[in-house]
């Protein structure tokens, strides 16, 4: 098995940690090393480094090569920039099958996922594995323990093998009411973003279900094999689609593994105070401070914060930047963050 961390994005919705200089990946968000190197030596009691390979953005090669020395520089895979998953995946895949057999299975997954049970997370990786190689596209599905709203799901159609099922069918992320609906009714899971196939049968899925973005990898092999590595103009066409869209939601051979990992996409700041350890007043402090009667507050600061009468606030401050918001209003970071991109105000980016 080899596999493929997915590590371009800019990380908005941790704004106003993540920057476009220093992506969520590249931070130590949930322990004292980068979610990136987190992700790389989960993997390694499983797939050594020769086998790990990253796609990133141009932007973001110095950051891979400084979180993962470790990594040989030709399994950094370049995107001349982001233009969603399903252009990241197939660019990767093409330049894969050109080093591994087409039968050689892949783990796809994101680079700033936290896993908290490494064990679990293996042994499914060998379930994997063994679907994928009868040309299954497989996707890993998360046993919810509440009604999330912010997570996309899987319903569960027919039991394919001992622990895996057909998908029957991808759920956008749903308002309360039907989350509620979905948890009740036992058949659905929280679709993680990780993936396992065949190189050659998402290759073959590309051609068949998107076919520009093959077309356009074929243009852009053609301009290699001429001597010209420049291929922006060529990317620059790429749909931008995400991978569950334009393959799982309309290929036939999908299988889902339920899965329970201590998994949490660390979406935002109040996913991360979610999986926080807190203090006997619900709070997670990172930096110095000190306070009277506040409560459920997630506190991350250089300097010693002072409170007085909070609750349920998330306050995040930084060198140039003070974020504070309730903890139920975190998801409109990326909201706000858009507000900031243009003009003098572009530089808190």
């Amino acid at each position: 098995m080899i596999a493929l961390i997915m590590a371009g994005g800019i990380g908005s919705r941790f704004w106003p940690l993540s920057r476009k200089t220093l992506p969520k990946q590249y931070l130590n968000i949930t322990s004292d090393k980068s979610m990136i190197r987190t992700t790389a030596e989960r993997l390694l009691p499983r797939i050594d480094w020769e086998d790990i390979h990253v796609v990133t953005s141009a932007d973001q090669v110095r950051l891979v090569k400084n979180n993962l020395p470790e990594l040989p520089l030709n399994n950094i895979i370049v995107e001349p920039f982001g233009r969603n998953t399903a252009p990241c995946i197939a660019l990767s895949t093409y330049c894969l099958e050109k080093r591994y057999a087409g039968d050689e299975v892949m783990i796809v997954l994101p680079a700033d996922h936290d896993i908290s049970d490494q064990k679990s997370f293996l042994d499914s990786l060998d379930v994997a594995e063994s679907a994928a190689k009868k040309e299954n596209l497989v996707t890993f599905g998360i046993e919810p323990d509440y009604p999330a709203t912010g997570y996309g799901y899987i319903e569960k159609g027919e039991l394919y093998e001992t622990g895996m099922f057909h998908v029957k069918q991808f759920k956008e992320k749903p308002d309360r009411e039907t989350a509620e609906n979905f948890i009740a009714s036992g058949q659905y899971l929280w679709n993680s973003g990780m993936f396992a196939w065949r190189i050659d049968t998402i290759r073959k899925q590309f051609r068949a279900l998107l076919p520009r973005i093959d077309e356009l990898l074929h243009m852009i092999q053609e301009r290699r094999d001429n001597g010209c590595f420049n291929i922006d103009e060529i990317y620059e066409q790429m749909p931008k689609i995400p991978i569950d869209i334009g393959i799982m939601e309309q290929a036939q051979n999908r299988i889902v593994i339920p899965i329970s990992i201590g998994w949490s996409d660390v979406g935002g700041w109040r996913a991360l105070f979610e999986i926080s350890d807190k203090d006997e007043n619900g709070n997670v402090i990172i930096g110095e401070n000190v306070m009277l009667d506040t409560n459920d507050c997630y506190i991350r600061s250089k300097k010693l914060v002072a409170t007085i009468d909070l609750s349920g606030l998330a306050i995040i401050d930084t060198d140039d930047v003070i974020l504070i918001s309730k903890m139920d209003s975190t998801e409109r970071v990326k909201e706000l963050r858009e507000k900031l991109d243009h003009g003098a105000s572009s530089k808190y980016l």
